[in-house]
C-alpha cells in the first residue's frame, strides 16, 4: 500500500489530489495537507478587492468534496518537511508519513523584503482571499475620499498579470462611480518595460499594454525598485538599463496595492538539495526532485530561472496551463514509480493567461514560455472579460466535482481559438 501526500490545496494541489486518486489502487491512500480548510480561486481576488465578488463566491470548504472522492484532509499547516524520514511535521507537533510527496504549497509572500510593504503595513495585496477582503475594506474608505493610487509589483515579483488586472479593474470601478477624474494613478513595476510580464514580452504585449495605460490615463515607472513605503508615501528608485539609478521618486498615495516577491514556504526553506536559496523546490524535467526522488512539485513553488537578465530582478510566472501540465506529469510519473518504472512524462512549460481589465481584457499564449517561441500570441477585447467570468464559474464547478479533465485545453484555449496545443510545442 502506498501513501501519496499532497502538500497544498490550491489550483495545483487540489487538481493533483483528484488526479492522483484516479491513478492509485483501492489499498493506496491519498492525503491533502492544507493550512486552510477551504479552496480559494485565486484569479478572482482582484474582483473581491473591489467587492465585485465575495469570499463565498470564490471559496468552498474542502472536506466534503475530498471525502466524496475518498481523499483524506489534514487541515493544518506543515511546519517542516523531513525528506530523509519521508515525514511531514505538522503545526500541532504531530506528523504524517508518506511514500510519495507532491509539494504544491504556492509561495511565501516576501513583503518583509521592502520596509513598510504589505497589508500589515501600508500597501494592500490581492494574493489571498483574506488580503483581498482587507483591500476591499480599504477600497470602501478610499472611494469615499479619493486621491492618488500607486499600483504595481515590487522587485523580484514573478506574477505581473494580476497587477495590471487590478489597475484596470480599479479604473473601471472608479468610472462606474463617476469619480475617476479625482484619481491620478501610477503603475510601478520592476519590469524593464510594461507588458514584459516576466516573460520578455509576448507578441505585441508591450505596445498593447502601453496603449491601454495611455488610454486609461495611467502613468508608469519601469525598472523600479521600491526602497521603502511609509504611510501615504512610496519611495521608488527608477533605474537605467545598465542598472544605475536614473531618478528617485517620492510618490504620495491614498491607496496602494503592490504585489510582492515570492519565496518558498518555511516547511521546505533551507533544506539542502530540496530547495534553492529562495526556498523554491528544485525539480528535474519530470517534476521530480533530483536528490529526493519520491518528492515531486507543481505550481508557483517550483524553481524556475528568469527568462532573461534585467536591471531590476524580475521573476518568471507560472500560469494555470503550465501548472495543469505539471500536475499531469507528476501524477503520471508517480504512478510509473509505483509500478517500478522510470518516469517519462514532462510538463509542457507553455504560458496561457486571461487577464480581466474590468470591462475588457487581454489574453496571451507563449509556446514555449521561454523564447524563442513557436507561438507568441497576444490579443485584447471585451471577449476576454466575458471569458474569464465564465471560466471562474466553470473552474470552481470543476473543482467541486473533482473533474480531472484538462480545463485549460478544453476551455481557455478553445475560447482563444488555439487548439491542439501539443502539436505547436
Amino acid at each position: 500500500m502506498a501513501h501519496i501526500v499532497i502538500l497544498g490545496a490550491g489550483i495545483g494541489g487540489l487538481n493533483a489530489a483528484y488526479d492522483m486518486k484516479e491513478q492509485v489502487g483501492p489499498n493506496d491512500q491519498v492525503t491533502v495537507v492544507s493550512e486552510h480548510p477551504y479552496f480559494q480561486f485565486t484569479p478572482s481576488n482582484p474582483w473581491v478587492a473591489v467587492s465585485w465578488r465575495s469570499r463565498e463566491d470564490i471559496t468552498f470548504e474542502l472536506a466534503p468534496y475530498l471525502e466524496k472522492k475518498g481523499i483524506n484532509l489534514i487541515a493544518q499547516a506543515a511546519k517542516r518537511v523531513h525528506p530523509e524520514e519521508n515525514r511531514i511535521e505538522l503545526a500541532d507537533g504531530k506528523s504524517v508519513n508518506y511514500d510519495y510527496l507532491i509539494v504544491a504549497t504556492g509561495p511565501k509572500l516576501a513583503f518583509e523584503e521592502v520596509a513598510g510593504a504589505g497589508p500589515e503595513h501600508h500597501t494592500q495585496s490581492i494574493c489571498t482571499v483574506n488580503h483581498a477582503e482587507h483591500a476591499a475594506k480599504a477600497w470602501d474608505k478610499f472611494v469615499a475620499d479619493p486621491g492618488h493610487i500607486v499600483v504595481g509589483a515590487l522587485q523580484g515579483a514573478s506574477c505581473y498579470g494580476p497587477a495590471y488586472e487590478f489597475a484596470m479593474i480599479m479604473d473601471t470601478d472608479l468610472r462606474r462611480r463617476k469619480i475617476r477624474s479625482k484619481v491620478p494613478m501610477t503603475f510601478v513595476t520592476a519590469e524593464p518595460y510594461v507588458g514584459h510580464l516576466g516573460l520578455g514580452g509576448v507578441g505585441d504585449s508591450k505596445g498593447m499594454i502601453e496603449s491601454i495605460l495611455r488610454e486609461k490615463h495611467i502613468k508608469w515607472i519601469c525598472n523600479a525598485k521600491v526602497t521603502k513605503v511609509e504611510a501615504g508615501k512610496m519611495f521608488v528608485a527608477e533605474h537605467n538599463d545598465d542598472g544605475t539609478v536614473k531618478k528617485e521618486h517620492e510618490l504620495a498615495f491614498k491607496y496602494s496595492m503592490m504585489l510582492p516577491a515570492f519565496k518558498g514556504v518555511d516547511a521546505v526553506f533551507g533544506i539542502e538539495g530540496l530547495a534553492n536559496p529562495r526556498g523554491f523546490t528544485i525539480i528535474d524535467e519530470f517534476q521530480r526532485n533530483p536528490k529526493y526522488q519520491n518528492i515531486y512539485s507543481v505550481g508557483v513553488c517550483v524553481a524556475i530561472p528568469p527568462v532573461e537578465a534585467t536591471p531590476i530582478p524580475v521573476g518568471t510566472p507560472k500560469t494555470g496551463y503550465m501548472i495543469e501540465s505539471m500536475v499531469t506529469a507528476s501524477v503520471h510519473n508517480i504512478r510509473l514509480a509505483m509500478d517500478g518504472k522510470k518516469p517519462d512524462r514532462k510538463a509542457t512549460w507553455n504560458a496561457v493567461c486571461l487577464a480581466d481589465f474590468g470591462d475588457s481584457g487581454a489574453a496571451f499564449v507563449a509556446i514555449p514560455q521561454i523564447p524563442p517561441r513557436n507561438v507568441s500570441w497576444f490579443n485584447k477585447g471585451k471577449w476576454v472579460h466575458l471569458a474569464k467570468v465564465g471560466f471562474e464559474k466553470y473552474f470552481i464547478r470543476k473543482m467541486k466535482k473533482g473533474n480531472t479533465e484538462p480545463v485549460y485545453e478544453k476551455y481557455v484555449l478553445k475560447l482563444m481559438g488555439v487548439t491542439r496545443l501539443h502539436d505547436k510545442q
